[in-house]
């Protein structure tokens, strides 16, 4: 199967945070972007996260009041400290939001700001794993959309039969088709001709027009797959069709199809085509994250390429090992981020052992990790909890190489 449900956050260009008021679907790039965020002194990044919940009745009143309870609070906190103004005026602005939102059509509603900057990024994006909170700190807490994008991959869904084929687009619910063609098999008369012989011949030439058909789809998936339109595939065909439409895949796009499904597909409406889609993208995915956990877990206890445990794992991600970072979705720890180097360190020491400079403290050391992954390209694995993850401290990383055990690597990586 592909390795694409480790998502990765790579786009092709880079456009700079913009300071808008409007509300927006969270793409990649702003996940990169905001992840390049950092306060400098007397600054503040604040994150909020409206997650509705089922209402116990019409008025969603509950929801409302938590968020706002929630934000009150913090606007309390930074008066009697005498913090930033300007960071309570964002947060006024936050409250006033919060007084709007009546369950947000089942979005979840995410604020980013810091007002030093005059930076304002709003977004609605599908309910993610977190309830509703409201974070201040140097740095934009981003773990729960890290984990959304793990769950939702920009995926194409290819729909063919013998004489149609229709592409459709999903991201984040959202259905855009992306091409429809119709190649009409050619009709032929009811004679097969002397011996049969024309009747073989039309037949031959009946399935050339199919496979020429498949090529054409096959050829519109490898152009999306090299201009990085999307991050997965699901086909929907007849069972009957399936092995001659996947000989025709590119090999690129094959590595990203996460199956197909089989129906009466010219008939099919787009969104029964796209729940189908999702279904077996999302059990393709299950799949993929507990191998790859199982994977990483075997070469750890081989000393290969696995490391588990949060010191392991601080020590491979500063030597540049680590392919791909696994975490249970409710993972936290504490930790120490060196003020000068940006050394990370598990142990909660007040000055940095790399190189003596003072230490600051970290309630959560993903405010750190995840930003360094969506940065640095890594893949990023959120797992809910269970006995397997928990048995390493709910955090894994499968390494690219061992740098203990390959000179020209450690000097690359240095």
């Amino acid at each position: 199967m592909a390795s694409l449900p480790t998502i990765r956050f790579k786009e092709n260009s880079y456009k700079p945070l913009q300071h808008a008021n409007e509300v927006l679907m969270i793409t990649r790039e702003d996940l990169r972007q905001l992840a390049d965020f950092e306060c400098r002194a007397n600054e503040y990044a604040i994150s909020f996260y409206f997650q509705p919940g089922v209402p116990k009745d019409k008025s969603h009143r509950e929801e409302g009041i938590q968020a706002k309870e929630l934000v009150r609070k913090t606007i309390q906190e930074l008066q009697q400290n005498g913090r930033s103004a300007k960071a309570i005026q964002d947060l006024e602005r936050i409250l006033r939001i919060a007084e709007a939102l009546h369950g947000n059509e089942g979005f979840a509603k995410v604020v980013f700001s810091c007002a030093e900057r005059n930076l304002w990024r709003e977004f609605d994006v599908p309910p993610v794993q977190l309830s509703t909170r409201l974070f201040v700190n140097r740095r934009f807490h981003l773990k729960p959309l890290a984990a959304l994008f793990s769950e939702y991959p920009k995926l194409w869904v290819a729909l063919v039969d013998r004489q149609s084929a229709r592409v459709l687009e999903v991201e984040f619910g959202e259905i855009r088709q992306q091409m429809s063609i119709t190649n009409p098999i050619p009709r032929h008369g009811r004679s097969d001709g002397f011996g049969g012989y024309d009747g073989g011949h039309a037949q031959r030439h009946k399935e050339d027009e199919v496979r020429r058909h498949y090529r054409e789809l096959a050829e519109f998936l490898k152009n999306g797959d090299q201009r990085r339109l999307f991050d997965a595939v699901v086909l929907g065909c007849n069972d009957v069709n399936w092995p001659e439409l996947q000989a025709q895949l590119h090999p690129d796009v094959a590595k990203k199809a996460l199956g197909h499904f089989s129906g009466e597909i010219a008939a099919m409406p787009d969104e029964r085509a796209v729940s189908e889609a999702l279904r077996v993208a999302q059990a393709t995915l299950r799949k993929h994250h507990s191998s790859l956990l199982g994977e990483t877990l075997d070469e750890a206890r081989a000393h290969r390429r696995g490391v588990t445990g949060l010191r392991r794992v601080l020590r491979a991600l500063e030597l540049g090992e680590i392919d791909t970072l696994l975490m249970s979705q409710d993972y936290s720890a504490r930790a120490v981020e060196c003020t000068n180097c940006r050394h990370l360190d598990s142990h909660l020491v007040a000055y940095c052992p790399v190189c003596g400079h003072a230490t600051r403290e970290l309630e959560d050391v993903c405010e750190v990790l995840v930003p360094i992954a969506v940065r640095n390209n890594l893949g990023l694995v959120l797992l809910p909890r269970d006995e397997t993850i928990d048995k390493v401290g709910n955090i894994a990383a499968l390494l690219r190489f061992r740098a203990d055990r390959n000179t020209n690597q450690l000097r690359a990586a240095s």
